[in-house]
C-alpha cells in the first residue's frame, strides 16, 4: 500500500504538574506545630514561675545547668529537679496552689474546723475546772453538803449546764417564785464560780406538773417567774446582768423523770454558753 510521505506527523505533549508549595502544601503544618510547641513551652514556664518557690526554681535551674548539676543551695532531695515535686500531693496544699486527694480546695474550711475543735476542747477544759470549783465548795460543812444534793452538772454542745432541782424535803422556792435559803446559797456559789468564765449565760425555768386541775395552768407563769427570780438573785450577789443572754420558761413540758409531778422536775438551769 502506498503512503503519503508529505503528511506531517501529529505530536502530542503531556505535561506532568507537581504541586510543591502554596496553601495546598504541607510546609505550613510544620511551622504551625513549631509555633504551638513554643507557646506550650512558654505557658509551662509561666506556670512554673508562679507555682514554685525560690528554692524549687533554683533546683530547676540547676537541673538544666551542665556546669553546676548540684548547687549548694539546692535541697539535695531525690525528688524532681533535686527538690520537692511541684505535683506531689503533700506539696500542693502546703504551697496553696492546688488541690489533691489529701487536701482539697476546701482546705481553709478544714483548717477552720480544726481551730474550732481546738477552741471547743479548750473551753471544755475550762468548763470542767468550773465544775470542780463549784462541786468542791462542799468541804466539811453539812450545810454545803446538803445543798449539793440539788446540783447536777454536764458539758453539752451548747455549753456548761448547771442544773439545780428540788428535793422532796428541801424545795428551792417556798412559793411560786420566792427563793429559799438553799437557793440563796446556790446563787452565791454560782456567782463565785462564774468568775472563772467570761461566757454569757442562759437561765431556764422548769416546773413539775400541777397535780390539781385548774382553770388556768400556772406552770408557764411559775417557770418564767422562777427564772427571773434566780436572775435577780445572781445580780444581787454581783453577777453582771449584761452577761445574761436569755431567760426561757419551759413550763412542765420537759420533765427529767417519768413522773411529771415529781419534785425533781422543779429546777433551774444555768447554761454558760460557748463563745
Amino acid at each position: 500500500m502506498a503512503t503519503d510521505r508529505n503528511v506531517a506527523p501529529v505530536i502530542v505533549k503531556r505535561k506532568k504538574i507537581i504541586v510543591a508549595g502554596g496553601h495546598h502544601g504541607g510546609a505550613w503544618k510544620v511551622a504551625y506545630a513549631d509555633f504551638v510547641t513554643a507557646m506550650m513551652a512558654f505557658f509551662m514556664l509561666m506556670w512554673l514561675l508562679n507555682a514554685t518557690t525560690e528554692k524549687q526554681r533554683k533546683g530547676i535551674a540547676d537541673y538544666f545547668s551542665p556546669t553546676a548539676p548540684i548547687s549548694r543551695l539546692s535541697s539535695g532531695s531525690d525528688g524532681m529537679f533535686t527538690g520537692e515535686s511541684v505535683f506531689a500531693a503533700d506539696v500542693l496544699p502546703r504551697m496553696g496552689v492546688g488541690a489533691s486527694s489529701l487536701q482539697n480546695t476546701n482546705g481553709e474550711a478544714s483548717n477552720a474546723s480544726t481551730r474550732a475543735q481546738e477552741q471547743q476542747a479548750a473551753q471544755d477544759s475550762v468548763f470542767r475546772e468550773v465544775e470542780d470549783v463549784l462541786l468542791g465548795l462542799s468541804g466539811e460543812s453539812m450545810l454545803e453538803d446538803r445543798w449539793l444534793r440539788h446540783v447536777v452538772t454536764r458539758v453539752t454542745d451548747e455549753g456548761l449546764v448547771l442544773e439545780f432541782h428540788d428535793t422532796e424535803d428541801d424545795p428551792l422556792f417556798v412559793s411560786s417564785a420566792q427563793p429559799s435559803a438553799t437557793l440563796h446559797e446556790i446563787a452565791y456559789a454560782v456567782q463565785e464560780a462564774s468568775k472563772l468564765l467570761g461566757n454569757e449565760v442562759a437561765i431556764e425555768g422548769h416546773v413539775a406538773t400541777v397535780p390539781v386541775v385548774r382553770v388556768e395552768d400556772p406552770a408557764w407563769d411559775w417557770s418564767a417567774q422562777r427564772a427571773k427570780a434566780f436572775t435577780d438573785l445572781l445580780s444581787a450577789y454581783g453577777f453582771p446582768p449584761k452577761r445574761v443572754r436569755r431567760l426561757t420558761a419551759h413550763g412542765d413540758r420537759e420533765p427529767v423523770v417519768e413522773n411529771s409531778m415529781s419534785a425533781r422536775n422543779n429546777r433551774i438551769e444555768v447554761i454558760f454558753l460557748r463563745h
